[in-house]
Order: C-alpha cells, then structure tokens, then sequence
C-alpha cells in the first residue's frame, strides 16, 4: 500500500466521523518523520478519541497497523504514527495553541477536496 493510499483512507476516516478543518501536508522532503502529515479538529474530547479510533479501525482493515500512539490519555490531541503518514487529531483549542500547519509552513498541501465530502 503507499504512502498516498494510506493518507485517503485516514481523511476518509475523520471525514465520516465529522473531524473539522482535515488538512494534509506533504513533509516528505522536509523531514525523515514522515512523508505526509494530516492535521483534523474535533469539538471534544471525546470526538477526538472517537476520530482516532475511526482512523486506527479503517487502516487496521488496509492491514496497517500504527508504530505507535499518543495522547490517548489526555484526549486534547492524539497522534498516530504509521510511519509515512502522522496523523495528529486536536481539539480545537489545542490545535490554535500548537499551530502545525504554521510550524510546517514550508509543506505542500496536498489536495483533499475529491476524498472529503463535508463542504
């Protein structure tokens, strides 16, 4: 599976669980952390954690399993790392206050308007 098809099933993933703002950026040639990060709100808590669990369950049945998880305990933000993509899910609060997509302002966004269907 690539890296791309990976990054599809994961905005599909928060899309169908209503995640706000879904953005995804092409780090690749920024870093060696990842070739992709996708950065998603949620209005709480616990859409936060149901967002992640959405993602982990539809990359889980793409035979892709995490390396790893973050936050599960906080609930503010959780990140799951599949190696070639991050996934990081906020609450929108935590989100203004970390501000990804200005510290990764140098990465391309990737155009995810024909996987998302929310407006």
């Amino acid at each position: 599976m690539t890296d791309r098809e990976e990054l599809e099933i994961a905005v599909k993933a928060l899309d169908s669980k209503k995640a706000q703002k879904i953005t995804a950026l092409k780090v690749g040639d920024l870093t060696i952390l990842a070739n992709y990060f996708v950065i998603a709100s949620a209005t709480s808590t616990t859409q936060v954690k149901a967002l992640a669990d959405a993602v982990e369950y539809h990359l889980e049945q793409a035979g892709v399993t995490p390396k790893n998880i973050e936050g599960v305990q906080s609930r503010n933000w959780i990140v799951l790392d599949y190696v070639d993509i991050i996934v990081h899910i906020f609450t929108e609060e935590a989100r203004e206050f970390y501000q990804l997509e200005h510290l990764w302002a140098d990465g391309e966004t990737v155009d995810i308007s024909d996987i998302i269907e929310q407006a």
